[in-house]
């Protein structure tokens, strides 16, 4: 092993840990996207046991498909789409009866819900009410998965670029690089999908913040990184962000159909938390839940406060 020249050696190295990552990149993205399943399904049926029944034997033909719940009125199942307590419900009191359904909020979810008749073919062909409809520039409903992936990026390779061009930066400096960058790119990648490209409705003022924040904390992980582990950042910062952030974030398939850990992961890492803000501040701006936002900034401070002490306590910066 010895003989092999060192250079040789640190090259095969940097290619090996390339080809992994590359690998574990398609594999994970493959099992959580690859096959979306339903997986305890929030919808509701609305009218007597008796009108329903038929609804909720289809619904319950695949154990933990659905989590079914019964609503008296029509007004009581839109009430909890809108609250974002169930993705859609049947309206079994209607003349014919119909789905009620938010695509905007959760496209895969509603595509899974619409699909129930393939499994008994003709008997459930019912109308359908969007309440929400996906945006004519967003027909896919994927803007929001990009724009966050767009930010992610933005945060830790222009972490990368400042290391490998400007190596003198002190930890003050750094610093106000991550907070440029941050509300600069937040409002710039806002501006392409709000004003310019119409893809997203969102207010820009919620739109610029939740986007800044993400590629705040992108920024700050791996600024912690590269503190830590110097040029080896790649790793964890691939791992947290792209690997397991990306394919749990709820953008390309929802966190109800994502298998585990990365229907966790959804809640629990900052991707799938500004995802989930920005689709609530743009379809339910009334009914947002205070948890991305916790999740959001819970990752900003405790990200921040370990490049600040593991900065200190180590006498280096990101750049050095």
């Amino acid at each position: 092993m010895r003989s092999i020249p060192l250079e040789l050696r640190k090259a095969a190295t940097v290619m090996a840990i390339a080809i992994v990552l590359a690998s574990t990149f398609a594999a994970a993205y493959t099992v959580a996207l690859g096959r979306p399943s339903p997986r305890n399904l929030p919808v509701g049926v609305v009218g007597s046991a008796a009108v329903t029944a038929p609804f909720v034997n289809a619904l319950h033909a695949k154990t933990d498909e659905f989590d079914v719940h019964a609503y008296a009125t029509r007004d009581e199942a839109v009430d909890a789409i809108n609250q974002q307590r169930i993705i859609a419900a049947i309206d079994a009191t209607a003349r014919p009866p119909e789905v009620l359904l938010s695509s905007a909020s959760d496209p895969s979810g509603t595509r899974a819900l619409i699909q129930i008749d393939q499994t008994q073919p003709g008997r459930f062909i019912l109308p359908i009410v969007d309440l929400h409809p996906l945006p004519p520039n967003d027909p896919a409903g994927l803007a929001t998965f990009y724009l966050v992936i767009a930010a992610t990026i933005l945060g830790f390779i222009t972490m990368f670029q400042l290391r490998a061009n400007v190596k003198t930066l002190n930890l003050r400096r750094w610093l106000g690089c991550v907070v440029v960058v941050a509300v600069l790119g937040g409002a710039a990648l806002a501006v392409v999908t709000g004003p310019i490209l119409g893809a997203l409705s969102t207010p820009f003022p919620q739109l610029w913040l939740l986007t800044s924040m993400q590629i705040a904390v992108a920024a700050l992980f791996n600024s912690v990184m590269l503190v830590l582990i110097h040029r080896w950042a790649i790793i964890p910062t691939w791992l947290v962000f792209i690997l397991l952030g990306n394919t749990s974030s709820g953008g390309a398939v929802s966190a109800w159909l994502l298998p585990q850990p990365f229907a966790f992961f959804n809640h629990a890492l900052p991707s799938g938390a500004a995802v989930s803000a920005i689709h609530a501040a743009t379809y339910f701006p009334h009914n947002q839940r205070p948890l991305p936002f916790i999740v959001l900034g819970l990752w900003l401070v405790v990200s921040l406060g370990a490049l600040i002490v593991s900065s200190r306590a180590l006498d280096r910066s990101p750049a050095q």
